[in-house]
């Protein structure tokens, strides 16, 4: 069996969530609200064993794990973006941008779970990862909206 696919698709997963440890970790620095700057560090460390778990099944399907992010297309996008909005130090428009970055990455381990490539305990590790992007996608929506409520 080639592994040469799901390993593309890890790596895939990898860069991408990179990107979001990235994110989350400017965003910490940013950010005047300590509540926020907390659930940023841990979504952080958390994406952090996410990625340490797909990098460690890349190795087990015997291809070499991705060590940076994509900063591809739409995901540089959203890190100027986001860039601009620490920049303005502006909480809400941190949070629309975290969670922007938070959609996109999880739309892209829905992709790799629809795509058929991913199989046995590949599947089994990307399934808890997506776990993970999930809960951390919800906690920044709501967050997203609790900011609005109080506006």
């Amino acid at each position: 069996m080639d592994n040469k696919d799901q390993i593309t698709t890890l790596n895939t997963l990898i860069a991408t969530t990179i990107d979001s440890v990235t994110g989350y970790e400017d965003s910490a620095q940013n950010v005047e609200n300590d509540r926020l700057r907390q659930i940023f560090r841990e979504r952080a460390d958390e994406r952090q064993r996410v990625v340490e778990e797909l990098r460690s099944e890349v190795r087990r399907l015997g291809g070499d794990p991705e060590d940076s992010g994509s900063f591809l297309g739409k995901t540089h996008q959203r890190f100027e973006d986001l860039k601009s909005a620490i920049t303005g130090r502006d909480e809400k428009a941190i949070v629309n941008e975290v969670e922007r970055g938070e959609d996109y990455l999880k739309e892209k381990f829905e992709t790799a779970l629809e795509s058929g490539e991913l199989t046995g305990e590949a599947r089994q590790v990307v399934e808890r990862a997506y776990q993970s992007v999930r809960s951390g996608h919800d906690q920044i929506s709501q967050l997203k909206h609790g900011l609005e409520t109080n506006a």
